[in-house]
């Protein structure tokens, strides 16, 4: 009668040595992916170096003497001030003309 570890120890892949490209294309693939990798990383080492210190401001400054509006809390029950519309929900593009 075959115990526990006979069954697990037998080989039930055939000759393991026939064919045995398993291993040198294992370490071909890993040393690829770490050719792309390192060169991935310095591509993009690269792309951040000719990146600005500071973007320019988009859209126009703040005013100091302008105050910021109070937002009501939606959870607190008191029902603040509506801010839906009736404008047509998405993108709306202006004529010029």
């Amino acid at each position: 009668m075959l115990t526990a570890a006979q069954v697990l120890a037998e080989n039930n892949f055939g000759d393991t040595r026939t064919g045995g490209l398993a291993g040198p294309m294992g370490l071909f693939l890993i040393l690829v992916l770490g050719a792309a990798t390192v060169l991935l990383i310095r591509n993009m080492n690269a792309r951040l170096r000719r990146l600005p210190d500071r973007f320019p401001q988009q859209g126009r400054p703040v005013e100091s003497g302008r105050t910021e509006a109070e937002v009501a809390d939606p959870t607190d029950g008191t029902g603040g001030p509506d801010s839906s519309s009736d404008a047509p929900m998405g993108r709306q593009q202006r004529r010029n003309g």
